[in-house]
């Protein structure tokens, strides 16, 4: 094993670690890990409680940098999957790419994320179901929303091949 592998490997182990002691000190997290069909759904579910457990061994290392600045040149995701890719980041934001390709996540699954969000499609489209009030929000390239923390939220549709890509910001509230 190279010693990248480990590292990354050792990584993802104290992040599971992490999480799974967070599911004692918030007990409606175990409900929503258990609502989870699949191991994206769980990446996802993780990556919104701020935990990063999502690359399975020998995948594509994600989070480095595009070879060529290029926003669209990212390899598109298998059907079902989402790849995110940090961009920039500094204290209390980042800015991610995401790409999808068929993407539709579990009715009962609501992210509930505890950071703002800022979304732009810049390829294919998405659709997008919202809780408390409820409504459905289609986006196509160009269009954006604004997901306030806590805004149950879930993605009901995203592209099949080419793929959805859309640009990210994300950020916490300072006092």
């Amino acid at each position: 094993m190279a010693l990248k592998d480990l590292e990354r490997f050792l990584g993802k182990v104290e992040q599971l670690q992490q999480m799974v002691s967070s599911l004692d000190q918030f007990p409606g997290r175990r409900e929503l890990l258990s609502s989870c069909s699949d191991h994206n759904q769980v990446v996802q579910l993780a990556r919104s409680w701020g935990y990063e457990i999502g690359q399975r061994w020998g995948e594509y290392d994600y989070d480095q940098p595009p070879p060529n600045d290029n926003l669209l040149s990212r390899p598109l995701p298998p059907v079902g999957h989402v790849r995110k890719y940090r961009i920039q980041e500094g204290y209390g934001w980042r800015l991610e790419l995401i790409t999808s390709c068929g993407v539709c996540n579990n009715e009962n699954f609501w992210y509930d994320q505890s950071e703002h969000k800022w979304i732009l499609v810049l390829r294919g489209s998405a659709s997008l179901a919202l809780k408390n009030p409820y409504s459905q929000v289609n986006l196509n390239v160009g269009d954006h929303i604004f997901l306030a923390a806590h805004r149950l939220h879930r993605v009901e549709r995203t592209d099949p091949k080419p793929g959805t890509i859309c640009l990210a910001l994300s950020w916490k509230e300072t006092k």
